[in-house]
């Protein structure tokens, strides 16, 4: 589920559409989070080699630790790729925002972190751009990407949190372990697909 204070909207043709951000979200907010309502697909499911389905599938979803498929309900699904990127995925199930983010501005993630199985050419002329996204980004960003999420998550209980209570019960249990002692963090390094797919 998406932070109430966003919209889709148009961004360009090369890139289609884009989640913005309606009112200001501060650092430390929670701005996406995997809830009941958002599908998983199994990995080996006819669906997912579909010619109808498996493109719409391996765009518009991420790739879990476990392999399968999360598609998002809601317009969570549109949020773009930055390599400079104001939110990012935690191995807590939810998207927080890494930096201020001003009324108007896009929200952007890492795909790096969902496990792409085919590396991705960007359009992007910000500096610092990678260039693509490749499967193999975690042997390089992991450690980047836990410190940005550590430092945001020292603002967790300070700021609004309208989507707190779509946390899995354990996930907040684990998440205010680790805010309220700094000990048993959960890595990105859960989010990694790391073991082989089973046959049909």
């Amino acid at each position: 589920m998406m932070h109430p204070n966003t919209e889709l909207r148009f961004v360009n043709s090369a890139i289609g559409y884009g989640v913005f951000a309606t009112a200001f979200i501060p650092k430390g907010t929670i701005v996406y989070v995997v809830d009941a309502l958002d599908l998983e697909i199994d990995a080996n499911a006819p669906l997912v080699h579909d010619p109808r389905y498996k493109n719409l599938i391996k765009r518009y979803s991420s790739r879990g630790a476990e392999g399968n498929y999360s598609l998002s309900w809601d317009i969570a699904k549109y949020v773009n790729h930055c390599c400079q990127c104001n939110s990012i995925s935690t191995g807590y199930n939810f998207e927080i925002a890494v930096k201020d983010i001003a009324a108007g501005e896009q929200i952007t993630d890492d795909y790096g972190l969902f496990n792409l199985e085919e590396e991705i050419c960007l359009i992007c002329e910000r500096e610092g751009c990678r260039g693509k996204v490749r499967s193999d980004d975690f042997d390089h960003y992991a450690e980047q990407w836990d410190e940005l999420i550590k430092d945001a998550l020292k603002s967790v209980t300070t700021v609004a949190q309208p989507l707190l209570e779509y946390l899995d019960r354990d996930v907040y249990t684990s998440l205010m372990n680790y805010v309220n002692t700094g000990e048993n963090y959960t890595s990105v390094c859960a989010l990694r697909y790391t073991q082989p797919l089973k046959q049909p």
